[in-house]
């Protein structure tokens, strides 16, 4: 259904209710009206990786792990996935009245902040640290979750709108203060492109305040920037709680009727929490319009009818047996492989099955579901860990021999033992084993959001980037054992890998990999597929001492573009058991489709000398030699997964934006300045540590504007 008529009818269907239905419907929880045949509805649901908190569903790696795919179509399909198993949930609860929380088609997904600080808890929410990156894959999940057919699928959310990135527990009442360049150039473009691009139906507000502004109250984002600027026409959704927050923590209103005043005026449609249960109240104080109430029920209506929740669509006929069926459960062991990053390898990977008679598993994520899943996930109706995974696949070939280790956070695993009770266990599996898969990390309990965590007083965020002391302790022990041993570490942001790369064979990064994660990890381990992800985010070198202040909003010393030191490991990083290389490249200018002028396109030629078929991501960085405006370093502005087999020679088209040549000067004004640009092609981003691990340098593309 066009937007137009469907708008058109929400407005009909509006005014045939009373003003105090209309208030009511600006609720996540909205009531039904029976008179007017309209169902209860809850707006309230989550699709981060996979239908989350409403059953069993599919649970496909956490949002970063996809992230390190740098594969746009991947992520169309899983959110094509989620929206179809969401329609199935749908139809079936509700065809049997069950309209509650997380059983409706209004995904609260996906979060596009950047994730500019390696502490922040829920970074593992997101894409990464990249605007480009972030843009590309949020708006490949926004047109796979809502499809393009006359009725919407499901409807996307873009959040936190906007410069939403930590600290977790000052959230409710601190105010993020970023200079306008920083605004336009990081923090805004991918809700940009969501958007413009990808027709998101609903963006949510963050709990924070942006330059003295409650996020989920500020003219100048949801009406100056997002509505007028962009040309925004979907609902607003305030994040939950955080209008209550107006008043009880950043104090710039004295009442709740003068929160939702606030929030409504400022055209924030839907209240996640109860503030809005006020909105009458500010009626009659004449803080509100009757106007400003019906234009957000009109807004929510529209959606609930382009989803064709009045009207029906070939959606419902959507099987329950989609949920968890064959292709979606492949779909996520595809995203577990894609996702998984290879840091570190002396050539002990793949392990080969027939040389080992012993492999020893050691560590407190080896055999826990938790470090599959992250947060905001659904539930599985089987889980492999990393220890299952590898038990299923050696089978009888090898014995394998366990030992958690260490708890994943305490001193001990029993409360009676001494410290390091299970220490001389590790060191006991280690010395009777070939080979060592220590499996660490961190899970939910320990990143994510404030509140929602295992330990709700902890912030969610990280206070440094060290791994807990007893998992220090357990690689440690594993090392001083001298046994060939693979660091595999399970956690949604970086962590410090100095000891892990000089005193382990291989150090491999699976983030948060599903609920079966485990037998992808492991067809990797043995080489039943390549590793091919590539870091989304950096992995820093040292401590945090010369790092900015996490309530500093400046990018200065942050992320692949304006990092000062050598990281540990870069944004863009990844081995692979091929060897890829990119051997030509070359910067053409073509006739842009819609007649919009020239554009700019790579041609890349990349071929395989290894001994491994492999996956691997072709990347493109842009450097402008001229202006005092640009990103100190490089910036991403261009990416391709594909396929080689071995001796394999294959020439591929990447496609530049025109925005790719523009900077940011300190006014927040996008512009073109500078003549002369520099691109850099290859497997890797072209920083020196990145060719020092390498052994290689890209190809390097000079390109001067033509005046004209």
């Amino acid at each position: 259904m066009e937007r137009e008529k469907a708008r058109r009818r929400a407005a009909e269907l509006v005014n045939k209710m009373t003003l105090e239905e209309r208030a009511g419907q600006l609720r996540y929880n909205a009531p039904a009206i029976p008179r007017l045949n309209i169902p209860a509805y809850n707006w309230w649901n989550e699709g981060l990786h996979g239908v989350a908190r409403a059953g069993t569903a599919t649970v496909f790696p956490q949002a970063i792990g996809m992230a390190a795919a740098f594969d746009e179509e991947l992520m169309k399909d899983v959110a094509d996935c989620i929206a179809t198993e969401g329609r199935a949930i749908f139809n079936e609860h509700s065809a049997r009245g069950d309209r509650d929380i997380y059983k409706g088609l209004t995904f609260w997904s996906p979060n596009v902040n950047i994730f500019r600080d390696p502490r922040w808890g829920r970074g593992h929410e997101t894409y990464g640290e990249d605007p480009y990156l972030t843009s590309r894959l949020g708006v490949a999940f926004v047109k796979g979750l809502q499809g393009d057919g006359e009725v919407m699928k499901a409807a996307a959310c873009a959040k936190h709108f906007c410069v939403h990135s930590g600290p977790e527990g000052l959230r409710h009442e601190f105010d993020a203060r970023p200079t306008p360049k920083d605004m336009e150039e990081t923090y805004l473009p991918a809700f940009e492109a969501l958007v413009k691009e990808a027709g998101v139906e609903a963006v949510m507000g963050a709990y924070n305040r942006v330059n003295g502004e409650p996020c989920c109250g500020s003219k100048t984002l949801i009406q100056d920037i997002l509505r007028e600027k962009w040309g925004f026409q979907g609902h607003f959704v305030s994040d939950c709680w955080a209008i209550q927050d107006f008043h009880e923590f950043h104090m710039v209103t004295s009442s709740a009727k003068e929160s939702a005043a606030l929030a409504l005026n400022a055209g924030c449609d839907l209240n996640c929490g109860v503030t809005y249960l006020h909105v009458l109240n500010a009626l009659e104080n004449g803080l509100v319009t009757e106007e400003a109430i019906t234009e957000a029920a009109v807004r929510l209506f529209t959606t609930r009818f382009l989803l064709g929740l009045f009207d029906g669509s070939a959606y419902d006929k959507i099987s329950y047996h989609v949920v968890e069926c064959k292709e979606h459960r492949e779909l996520a062991d595809r995203a577990a492989k894609e996702s998984i990053v290879l840091l570190k390898n002396d050539g002990i990977l793949p392990l080969d099955i027939r040389k080992l008679k012993t492999i020893g598993v050691i560590g407190p994520n080896a055999d826990s579901r938790a470090s599959l899943v992250g947060n905001y996930h659904g539930t599985s109706s089987e889980y492999i860990t990393v220890l299952e995974g590898i038990q299923r696949y050696v089978g009888n070939k090898a014995k394998v021999l366990y030992s958690a280790g260490s708890h994943l956070y305490k001193d001990k695993t029993e409360s009676l033992a001494w410290p390091g009770d299970r220490l001389t266990e590790a060191k006991i599996v280690a010395e009777h084993s070939d080979v060592v898969i220590l499996c660490v990390g961190l899970d939910e309990t320990l990143e994510g959001e404030q509140g929602d965590t295992g330990n709700s007083s902890a912030s969610g965020d990280k206070k440094n980037l060290y791994l807990p002391d007893s998992q220090r302790k357990l690689a440690m022990a594993v090392a001083q054992t001298g046994k060939p041993a693979i660091f595999l570490l399970m956690a949604g942001s970086a962590i410090n890998l100095s000891f892990a790369s000089d005193r382990f064979n291989a150090v491999m990064q699976t983030w948060y990999p599903g609920a079966r994660g485990g037998s992808s990890v492991a067809d990797i381990l043995f080489g039943e597929a390549s590793p091919s992800g590539k870091l989304p985010v950096t992995f820093y070198s040292g401590e945090l001492g010369g790092f900015p202040e996490f309530t500093d909003y400046s990018m200065k010393g942050r992320t692949y573009r304006y990092i000062e030191q050598e990281p540990q490991f870069s944004f863009g990083f990844g081995l692979t058991y091929g060897e890829v290389t990119v051997t030509k490249a070359a910067l053409q200018e073509v006739a842009a489709e819609d007649g919009g002028g020239t554009r700019f396109r790579i041609k890349a030629t990349a071929e395989n000398n290894g001994a491994f078929e492999t996956d691997d991501v072709i990347q493109v960085y842009i450097k402008n030699m001229d202006s005092p405006y640009a990103v100190r370093n490089v910036s991403l502005c261009g990416f391709k997964r594909i396929h080689l087999e071995t001796g394999e020679e294959r020439t591929v088209e990447i496609d530049i934006d025109q925005r790719a040549f523009t900077v940011v000067n300190e006014e927040g004004e996008r512009l073109v300045d500078g003549k002369r640009y520099r691109f850099y092609v290859a497997t890797f981003q072209p920083d020196e540590r990145s060719r020092k691990l390498m052994g290689i340098d890209p190809i390097e593309l000079d390109y001067t504007m033509d005046e004209s």
